[in-house]
């Protein structure tokens, strides 16, 4: 089925589970996202960035996410992710996405909640789930830099879940977007302090610098909703040079592009394996 987010966090919170939210970069990749969770039994968020969005067009991801969330019996959620201005999501919420991301983390924490707010206001009317942001992840993604990630505050996270309804929230615990050659060190600490304070589900961004082995103690504290994108596109991309740099200009390009599907549908069946199941090991290529 074609769910918000909302239906999805529910469903993650009462099974303790971790649902995999996956950057589609093009809307190739998106057909294998979906066949793979499908195949590991288990739903999937697909969430595209503003400019990815653009690109494609907001409501061809729709019609695709929604015809085969129906075709294959797959939960679907289609999530617009860290979008900074209300225009970018009141028309992702109009074109059918079935949730959306306000990033307003780089904002004063007042300016923060009253944009929040509006947001909340217009997605809830439309039954659109909102996740937000508090902290900030630095590094690079989608060609936008953040020089230095912040630390989440447990009391500001309190009082912004005070003041906005939300169904999810970004927090920073030591991650980093568009990190892929080395591993993260987590805040173990911040993450214990802020299972204890926060009952909303919490997101991991930068998920592809996280250590595998780290996942399940995620789960454990509270994170339901876990972002891979870079590990996606570099696959993606290396995977495309290789065929390219191999095959003459007039081969087959459906030839040279299924390989590079592989890789994505290989990457979410193993990420969303291990997320759905805190113990059971899915080998990659399985």
């Amino acid at each position: 089925m074609y769910k918000n987010l909302k239906q999805l966090m529910d469903e993650a919170q009462a099974l303790d589970y971790t649902v995999g939210a996956f950057n589609a970069h093009n809307l190739e990749m998106v057909p294998s996202m979906i066949t793979a969770a499908k195949d590991a039994g288990s739903p999937i968020i697909i969430q595209t960035s503003v400019a990815t969005a653009e690109y494609v067009g907001m409501k061809n991801f729709v019609a695709v996410c929604k015809s085969m969330a129906q075709d294959l019996l797959v939960d679907v959620d289609l999530h617009l992710d860290h979008a900074k201005s209300f225009d970018a999501i009141k028309e992702a919420i109009d074109a059918g996405y079935s949730s959306v991301m306000f990033d307003g983390s780089a904002l004063p924490n007042k300016e923060n909640m009253e944009r929040a707010r509006r947001v909340a206001d217009y997605a809830h009317e439309h039954g659109v789930s909102v996740e937000c942001e508090i902290g900030t992840i630095g590094g690079t993604e989608e060609g936008v830099t953040v020089k230095e990630g912040r630390y989440t505050d447990p009391q500001q996270a309190i009082a912004f879940l005070n003041n906005v309804d939300v169904e999810a929230l970004a927090v920073g615990v030591g991650t980093h977007h568009g990190q892929f050659k080395s591993k993260t060190e987590l805040n173990w600490p911040l993450i214990e302090e802020l299972h204890k304070e926060i009952s909303k589900p919490m997101v991991i961004h930068g998920g592809t610098g996280v250590n595998e082995a780290d996942y399940h103690r995620l789960t454990e504290n509270g994170f339901r909703k876990f972002n891979v994108g870079t590990e996606l596109l570099v696959g993606w991309t290396r995977k495309a040079k290789e065929m390219f740099g191999q095959t003459e200009v007039n081969n087959s390009l459906r030839n040279n592009i299924e390989p590079c599907n592989q890789v994505v549908y290989d990457i979410v069946k193993h990420k969303s394996g291990l997320f759905l199941n805190k113990d059971a090991e899915v080998p990659i290529n399985a």
